[in-house]
């Protein structure tokens, strides 16, 4: 069961009505971003950080469990932290050359079996794939939030702006979100001081008082990926609890971009940006923050 430590890093959202959605032509079509759509959302907790490390390991601790990842003895890393030894291992079956399917890769050993997470516990947990994250929130008294819960979190009570704190990337020329600088894949100039993941609360909060809703990791959501916004407004939590319940190797929702992204391919860490992996899936740059229900 969730700890009170982390009963303190819980934020409550008050219920209300935003705008949920793109309308600006940035993102991709297939991500379904529009059209922009009103959406009731009730209150709910969620946690102010992506699960770090430190939350993870208590986890593992308490209830003996093995991610998906370490079942199956690899994961995807990102070549451009990989020593340069190991940058010629076999890559996955995508057309993005950057991706290596690294053995020996999990949670505690992000880039592979010679790496720890000891100077890692405030950073990120990674390589965890959907069903991870609905296990550890199960154990936490929690689930993954729905992206319209998400969305509506994440823009801290601004109404329809690119990012969580404006519209602005860099306004005044401070970064508030750890993405990729430079030339990708090739240069990464670390402008906002990060090469890989950052601690979870590097960078201001959100207006709601979450960090890094932008860039860092992918977050998980609840529901499948790429289904009309309309579903958010016409169907209750509870059809998303049940439809949901014992997925596997379907294609779930993902917010928030990563450390990777960058606005020459991926521009997802636009607060309304929307993404998606199968649920099996697990790799360096994934992870995800959890949601308390607030009894009515």
């Amino acid at each position: 069961m969730i700890n009170d430590k982390d009963k303190m890093n819980i934020h409550e959202i008050s219920g209300g009505s935003f705008t949920m959605g793109n309308s600006k032509s940035k993102g991709f079509a297939i991500d379904q971003e529009g059209p922009l759509t009103s959406i009731n959302v009730l209150p709910f907790n969620i946690s102010e950080t992506t699960v770090t490390n430190e939350q993870f390991s208590i986890f593992v601790n308490e209830t003996g469990y093995k991610t998906e990842a370490e079942n199956l003895g690899l994961s995807f890393v990102f070549r451009g932290v990989l020593d340069d030894g190991k940058k010629s291992v076999d890559c996955c079956n995508t057309e993005l050359d950057w991706w290596a399917d690294v053995e020996g890769a999990d949670w505690k050993h992000p880039e592979g079996p010679d790496s720890n997470i000891d100077d890692r516990m405030n950073h990120p947990v990674v390589h965890v794939t959907w069903n991870d994250a609905c296990a550890y929130c199960d154990w936490a008294g929690g689930r993954l939030p729905t992206e319209a819960e998400w969305e509506y979190a994440a823009r801290g009570g601004l109404e329809e702006k690119e990012y969580a704190w404006g519209d602005e990337l860099t306004p005044e020329g401070n970064h508030h979100c750890n993405i990729w600088q430079g030339e990708f894949p090739k240069q990464n100039t670390k402008e906002d001081g990060y090469y890989g993941t950052a601690p979870v609360k590097t960078y201001e909060p959100n207006g709601y008082g979450l960090y890094q809703v932008a860039g860092n990791v992918w977050e998980w959501c609840l529901n499948p990926a790429r289904i009309p916004l309309d579903f958010f407004k016409n169907y209750p939590l509870k059809t998303f609890l049940e439809v949901t319940k014992g997925y596997h190797e379907e294609y779930m929702a993902q917010r928030g971009g990563s450390f990777l992204c960058h606005h020459s391919y991926c521009n997802r860490y636009r607060v309304a940006a929307r993404n998606g992996n199968s649920g099996n899936s697990a790799s360096i740059n994934c992870g995800f923050r959890y949601v308390i229900d607030v009894a009515i």
